[in-house]
């Protein structure tokens, strides 16, 4: 009865979405009124995450039954969002967004539907694990469409969606799916690691491919490996920059304040809203802001239960879990850009060709729209170290410069600003302040 009133309650009030080019001289204005349900901050993050809009800024607050959001928002070259159609695609989003359920499915699933088949895997991160992975796809005569790999403390996980290289529709025959599963887990269980020995068939369903991502990996615990190789260890050999993440009490108010400051990039408020929503805390407000090349982000949160966090240990918990979800996809090593004519076995060749050349994918973006393969792959050596730009330019001239080109190399990117001193972003919002919250905006200068 609950869920009905409630359903029957946002029917009554639709959200109402309010979109403006002349509130700000530099970003396109979105605000968002609408009756409050847990979840619904992801939804309208992930609509505009999903039109690969950036956000500089935003307020959040949905205290009591009722949620109101402003965003300001560029597209990538700095632009505000003019094109009409486009303006009147994310109001219609935002106003008739589906909310989507999590769904936590076990190591490797084959989902089939009616245009492909999604494949998800996670394991252990070696070097040549995608060639591998792509090689075992060619000979089971299944052609990738789109993927997305991410890689993070030595963990690994990819949602790849296929088709039946001849029919160029999804793989429906329930022996040949197992034999599928079966044979990806194989190469999964390379390492002596006992998670990369489960695979399940999962059920249909539908989830962002990111947020699936994040949870895949979330229940892969990658975030645990922060803990195992000590804060010195792992963090110091790959020597990038450290996300800064504090969760603190502001008793006054009951509230749990997570405050972050970051390199800034896309999809970053993504990434942590989906983390927030995935742990089961609400986030009733908040503040994001950039500064250069650098994020602040703050948030007053309490857990689904009505209740702020109680332990060190959740503090703890959620303080690892936040830096997991803002290094998963950060961008390491140098990032090449692959378009050419698509064909059957491309990505095998392509993959094959980069083991063979001693380099390490970190993280992938596959895709094909109109006969075109469209693939961006972050690639570092083995050892984790920039990658030699004569192996490149070798590389290059196997598969075609045209082809194959440098799109960007994070090892020459200029050094972010010195971190400035800062406060709570919500400090004139809520006066009170614990003098244990005093210390940490000192520390935290």
């Amino acid at each position: 009865m609950d869920d009905e009133y409630a359903k029957l309650i946002r029917r009554m009030n639709p959200p109402r979405v309010v979109i403006d080019n002349n509130a700000c001289e530099n970003a396109t204005v979105i605000q968002v009124d609408s009756v409050n349900k847990h979840g619904i901050l992801l939804d309208v993050v992930q609509v505009i995450s999903d039109m690969n809009l950036i956000i500089t800024k935003a307020y959040i607050s949905s205290d009591g039954v009722w949620f109101m959001d402003v965003f300001n928002v560029i597209d990538h070259n700095g632009n505000k969002i003019r094109d009409k159609e486009v303006i009147d695609y994310i109001q219609r989003r935002l106003e008739n967004n589906p909310s989507f359920a999590p769904s936590m499915r076990e190591s490797v699933g084959v989902v089939p539907t009616e245009e492909h088949t999604v494949i998800e895997l996670t394991g252990t991160d070696r070097p040549g694990l995608l060639s591998e992975i792509c090689a075992v796809l060619t000979d089971l005569h299944c052609n990738v469409v789109t993927a997305e790999i991410w890689t993070h403390n030595t963990r690994a996980a990819a949602v790849v969606h296929v088709t039946d290289d001849s029919s160029g529709s999804a793989i429906k025959d329930p022996s040949r799916l197992s034999t599928i599963r079966d044979l990806l887990s194989n190469v999964l269980r390379g390492s002596n690691d006992p998670k990369t020995a489960r695979t399940t068939l999962s059920p249909p369903g539908v989830t962002n491919r990111d947020r699936r991502l994040h949870q895949i990996m979330f229940a892969d615990r990658d975030y645990e490996r922060i803990e195992r190789e000590g804060r010195g260890g792992l963090r110091d050999r790959d020597k990038r920059p450290l996300p800064h993440v504090t969760v603190v009490d502001c008793v006054e108010k009951d509230y749990t304040v997570v405050t972050m400051r970051a390199k800034d990039r896309p999809k970053l408020l993504f990434d942590i809203v989906c983390t927030l929503t995935d742990m089961q805390y609400v986030v009733f407000h908040g503040v994001v802001q950039t500064l250069r090349t650098e994020a602040f982000q703050e948030f007053y949160i309490r857990h689904v239960d009505g209740f702020p966090i109680s332990s060190e240990a959740e503090r703890e918990r959620l303080v690892q879990c936040l830096e997991a979800a803002i290094e998963r996809r950060a961008s390491e090593g140098m990032e090449l850009e692959l378009c050419t004519e698509d064909r059957v076995g491309l990505l095998s060749d392509i993959t094959r060709i980069f083991r063979e050349n001693s380099l390490c994918i970190k993280r992938a973006e596959i895709s094909t729209e109109d006969g075109k393969a469209r693939d961006t792959f972050y690639v570092t050596d083995v050892t984790g170290n920039p990658v030699d730009p004569k192996i490149i330019d070798s590389i290059r001239r196997q598969i075609g410069d045209k082809v194959l080109k440098v799109k960007h190399n994070s090892n020459l990117s200029p050094k972010g600003p010195q971190p400035t001193t800062i406060g709570f972003l919500l400090g004139n919002f809520f006066k009170a302040r614990s003098l244990q919250n005093f210390k940490l905006i000192k520390s935290y200068s």
